[in-house]
């Protein structure tokens, strides 16, 4: 009984009968050195496109050449990644050619062989590019970068700029340039992805402070105006009908850069008086007409977006706008600083006197102005509860506002409610607002 012969042994005993002719042993040594270039680019891409930043900054100080020269090649990617793969297919497609001169020497096609002919030049071959021209020296390099990124930069500064290789790179990233001004493409990554990404880079992060800021980016798109306006009570105005003695005695007592002019009442904003326009008329008379000076304020509505508001303070050049509620009264104001600070945290100078108001009496128990803005609430109580209250508050934007929201009346003194398993109890109030609420929370 003749058993069938493998195909690999037939290779093999056909090898061995032709007794390795010079150009198939010819052959096979290009495949194998082209196999090993193919390996130093794989690898080389891996390693100098997984280059942290930290390794940027060790090769900044270290300012050897070889440092200067892979400093060199990361500062124009385009072209780095073009000499790496067009080297790269080149040598794929000479391992193609030459392993398909050997097939046909020792494994000619003949009549019932073309199915096994044709997956041993396709699996086969393919295969072996993948193993060892991919995967094995990528998984080396993502381990050896940097020892990588030093040993290939010389060899591929060389590659780039002899031709015709530099010809064919600069052809490739022209016409790569090309096609993208031509062609308008863009990502879009809504919010809820950006945020699991975030929390999954939390327990990494290097920094706390990092973390936040980019928390607040993710959540910069989604706040509005009206969360971080500085209430109408609270804001420093100015009377129309004050004189010029009232109005410089109240910019000095208030200190700041702009301030509100209101007519009659104060919801009724008529103007943004700029300190610096005063400077020039500090020695005019009482009966210095300073109205004439004051510059038309910008009215934004409550539900702003502050990512929208802050191109359109870049755009006019301001640096304060005036939030108004569905009836045309002022309900507050917004400053560009409000809107930095939702990224970057509290911004203090020589007048900010405090931070958040609160007393907190232990881990679970907390003392807040009622006036203090939801925002603030939740820095201070933790992020997790944000989700929670923003899904309950309605209008309120102040814990004040939230528990008038759910109460339905202004509380008295050591009145509660409970709102998701957070109770709030109100340690002072009169007729017109809740002044202080104890927060206790589960």
């Amino acid at each position: 009984m003749s058993l069938i012969e493998p195909p690999s042994l037939r290779i093999a005993s056909k090898i061995v009968q032709s007794g390795f002719d010079s150009t198939t042993v010819v052959y096979i040594v290009c495949i194998a050195v082209l196999l090993m270039i193919s390996a130093l680019m794989s690898g080389s891409e891996s390693a100098f496109f997984s280059l942290r930043p930290a390794d940027n900054e060790d090769l900044k100080k270290e300012n050897s050449s070889r440092s200067k020269l892979i400093l060199g090649l990361l500062s124009k990617p385009k072209e780095l990644l073009a000499t790496i793969l067009i080297t790269n297919n080149f040598v794929n497609v000479g391992i193609v050619i030459l392993s398909t001169f050997i097939l046909n020497d020792v494994y000619p096609v003949s009549e019932g062989s073309e199915l096994k002919r044709f997956l041993l030049e396709v699996v086969g071959i393919t295969f072996l590019i993948l193993l060892i021209g991919e995967v094995v020296p990528k998984i080396f390099a993502a381990r050896n970068t940097m020892s990588v990124v030093r040993w290939m930069s010389y060899p591929l500064y060389f590659l780039g700029s002899v031709p015709p290789l530099s010809w064919l790179k600069t052809a490739l990233v022209r016409g790569t340039n090309f096609i993208q001004k031509r062609t308008k493409s863009s990502i879009k990554v809504n919010q809820d992805e950006l945020e699991q990404a975030l929390a999954l880079t939390k327990e990494d992060s290097s920094s706390e402070e990092d973390h936040k800021i980019l928390e607040g980016i993710v959540k910069f798109g989604k706040t509005e105006a009206c969360q971080i306006m500085t209430p109408r009570i609270e804001v420093e105005a100015i009377d129309a009908d004050s004189s010029f003695q009232e109005v410089m005695q109240t910019v000095l007592e208030a200190g700041y850069s702009r301030m509100p002019i209101f007519n009659e009442t104060p919801d009724n904003i008529v103007g943004i008086l700029y300190i610096k326009d005063l400077l020039p008329h500090l020695n005019e008379v009482d009966t210095f007409e300073w109205k004439s000076i004051i510059r038309k304020p910008y009215f934004i509505p409550e539900n702003k977006k502050i990512n929208d508001l802050l191109q359109e303070f870049r755009s006019m050049r301001m640096h304060m706008a005036v939030v108004v509620d569905e009836y045309g009264g002022a309900s507050g104001i917004v400053t560009l600083e409000d809107i930095l600070e939702e990224i970057v945290g509290d911004i203090t100078d020589e007048f900010d006197d405090h931070e958040i108001a609160y007393t907190k009496l232990d881990d679970h128990t907390i003392i807040f102005e009622g006036r203090t803005s939801l925002n603030d609430f939740y820095k201070v109580i933790g992020e997790p509860y944000e989700s929670t209250f923003e899904a309950v508050k309605g209008e309120a934007e102040t814990i004040g506002g939230l528990v008038l929201e759910h109460a339905g009346r202004i509380l008295k003194n050591n009145e509660y409610i409970v709102i998701e398993q957070v109770k709030f109890i109100v340690e002072s109030s009169d007729k017109k607002r809740m002044k202080t609420i104890k927060i206790k929370l589960p």
